[in-house]
């Protein structure tokens, strides 16, 4: 009797510990850096920064004008070629001007418009202004690149996943994700783009086995209405064993 008790004691032992192991391990987690769409914005016109609307990381909204420039002289062009243009409008309904010269001033007043609406760069996107590259009170030169937004409601991660995982995930799956830094708060994910071609490893994304294998980048996008989600950050999603 005691000869049976013994080895059923071992087999016992045994799975405890598998299941002490496997409650206690950590379940793998797929590394990738956060993204997001930057919009780069440049001068149109040369002429000197007025002002700046907005400081670097400061929320801005779509249309609002994050850098002016001192548009002085096209400004008096621009009221000269409106003045004009009323003019030739009474005299054209006259018929004391020709529909060449009219057309001819509409243009110039047109241009003129537009220019001085040049000298107001507007963020085309809401978001965040990252980064603000000149000095007000500098002269520049057009396409001088005056600031970044960056497009926060939506940014995305690429992951790195060996070939036999790719059956098993698929576009449009829904993904949890973990922020190592917020004590393991879950962001929900959305894969979005798994590519076709395979590639090595990038040396600073884990993966299940040695780096030199062949993998498969998968983009996994997040939506990110309070912004918590910033470029740069490290997060890990979990995807189907």
């Amino acid at each position: 009797m005691k000869k049976k008790i013994i080895p059923l004691l071992i087999i016992a032992a045994v799975a405890g510990a598998v299941l002490i192991k496997t409650r206690s391990g950590r379940e793998f987690r797929y590394s990738g850096s956060i993204e997001a769409t930057e919009i780069d914005l440049s001068a149109r016109i040369p002429g000197v920064i007025a002002s700046y609307g907005a400081r670097e990381g400061d929320p801005v909204k779509k249309g609002a004008v994050l850098a002016s420039l001192d548009c002085a002289d096209l400004r008096l062009a621009a009221g000269i070629a409106a003045e004009d243009f009323k003019r030739a409008e009474e005299l054209y309904s006259g018929g004391s001007v020709s529909k060449e010269n009219y057309d001819r001033l509409k243009y110039r007043r047109d241009d003129s418009a537009l220019k001085v609406d040049w000298c107001s760069v507007k963020s085309p996107v809401s978001g965040r202004l990252l980064y603000a590259y000149r000095e007000t009170g500098e002269l520049v030169a057009p396409g001088t690149k005056l600031a970044t937004v960056a497009d926060l409601s939506e940014v995305w991660a690429y992951i790195y996943v060996p070939h036999d995982l790719l059956v098993k995930i698929k576009p449009g799956m829904e993904v949890a994700a973990f922020l190592p830094e917020s004590g393991g708060g879950e962001f929900p994910g959305r894969i979005s783009v798994i590519y076709s071609e395979a590639e090595f490893t990038p040396k600073n994304v884990q993966t299940r086995k040695e780096r030199t294998r062949l993998v498969f980048a998968v983009k996994v996008s997040f939506p990110n209405p309070e912004e918590m989600l910033k470029p740069g950050m490290t997060i890990e999603v979990k995807l189907p064993e």
